[in-house]
């Protein structure tokens, strides 16, 4: 949706702080009546600009201490190849993102794991079983730096 105006563009920027926030609030802060705001919100999420609400959960706080960056080379790019891979890696509770990608590697993953022998069960028991994976190599995640949950407007 290109044709954003300035108060789109507010509502975006403020529902990515609160998604909670409720509609009196947000029609406050961006000058409108809370009828218009509403409807403004509807229009977005229809177009797809806003794609849902969630809660934003610590993998820390919830005792998963290790992310895993992992490349995945499989053995062709069929379209049979690939949608049977996607279909299984999106079983994996600990798969938290999946990339299909250009250069060297087909996929790259993002996976939380509690501890190395965690992640040792998450590899013998998930990817090392994910169908037409050749190869397999893990990165592990030394200190984040950045996860930006949202996106610049």
């Amino acid at each position: 949706m290109s044709n954003l105006d300035t108060i789109d563009a507010a509502i975006l920027r403020i529902l990515q702080q609160n998604g909670r926030m409720s509609n009196a609030d947000l029609a406050a802060k961006v000058g409108l009546s809370p009828s218009a705001c509403s409807r403004r919100v509807d229009i977005l999420e229809k177009s797809g600009v806003i794609s849902g609400y969630h809660a934003r959960l610590s993998n820390k706080a919830l005792d998963y201490k290790m992310i895993v960056i992992v490349h995945i080379s499989l053995s062709g790019q069929f379209a049979k190849t690939l949608q049977e891979f996607e279909a299984a890696v999106k079983k994996c509770p600990n798969i938290l993102v999946c990339y299909l990608m250009s250069g060297e590697y087909d996929y790259i993953l993002r996976v939380a794991a509690k501890d190395l022998e965690d992640y040792e069960r998450i590899h013998r028991d998930w990817l090392s079983a994910l169908p037409h994976v050749v190869k397999i190599n893990s990165s592990f995640a030394l200190r984040e730096i950045i996860d930006r949950p949202n996106v610049g407007l």
